[in-house]
């Protein structure tokens, strides 16, 4: 059996695929659990600080795989953990991730790339949560995410007709940050990648962690968090590199502790 999923290091850039391309790249255990391993891979690697996720040109995840599930009753799905099991560690993965999404990102696709922490779309790129169409809901967080992403009035609209939204809409409604012809999709992610990657390691992981906060916390609660977040960098040489070079006009070489 062929790889379902590829790595590679570009730098301090990681970049993980998703091939499964005779099943435009449904997702299913084989890929999840690759995606798992890779993200563990990179994480303990010191020397990548930045991931990129990406698809095929013609889908970065068409869904979950239907064939795969389609039999499951209640028992099985709940004594399995069907979901939680292996779909979330993107959420624990604590460097930052880009996703760069060309063609159809359905269903599980979107719900995957919306775990990212930005996400990068192709000309041609289309976004959706179709369940309802075969008689279920999304579960790993479209009714969720996707709310919390473009509003409500938007997530309803989308999950309830199942119909797509082209990268222009997404671009609009703010799930996407740029959209990027299709040709220039990878080469500009792994340029922003490496770009971010150049920047403090610890700094870049105290600030994910503070934005991810805004999304659980009460904004008082969040600020909180964010102030004390401050507070711990002043503890890292880079924070001291950083700003010693700002004040002395020279550009900063972070030591990434």
């Amino acid at each position: 059996m062929s790889q379902v999923i590829l790595t590679e290091s570009q730098g301090r850039v990681g970049l993980i695929r998703i091939h499964r391309p005779e099943a435009m790249n449904a997702l299913n255990d084989a890929v999840m659990d690759g995606l798992s391993a890779a993200l563990d891979q990179f994480e303990a690697n010191p020397d990548i600080a930045c991931v990129v996720l990406t698809g095929i040109e013609k889908a970065f995840a068409a869904g979950a795989d239907i064939a795969a599930m389609r039999n499951l009753d209640f028992a099985q799905a709940y004594s399995s953990d069907f979901i939680s099991r292996n779909w979330e560690r993107l959420l624990t993965f604590r460097k930052p991730v880009i996703a760069a999404v060309s063609g159809y990102a359905l269903g599980g696709g979107c719900e995957l790339a919306m775990m990212c922490d930005m996400v990068f779309a192709a000309e041609n790129a289309r976004f959706g949560q179709p369940e309802i169409k075969i008689g279920t809901l999304p579960g790993a967080g479209g009714t969720q995410r996707l709310p919390r992403a473009v509003g409500k009035a938007l997530a309803m609209d989308l999950c309830m007709t199942g119909r797509f939204m082209d990268a222009q809409e997404a671009l609009r409604a703010g799930l996407v940050s740029r959209v990027l012809p299709a040709d220039k999709l990878l080469e500009e992610a792994l340029a922003v990648a490496q770009a971010i990657s150049n920047q403090s390691l610890p700094a870049l992981m105290m600030l994910k962690e503070s934005v991810n906060r805004a999304y659980e916390s009460p904004l008082s609660e969040g600020l909180k968090f964010e102030r004390r977040m401050l507070h711990a960098s002043f503890s890292l040489q880079d924070q001291k590199e950083g700003m010693n070079a700002f004040v002395e006009k020279r550009t900063p070489n972070f030591t990434h502790k």
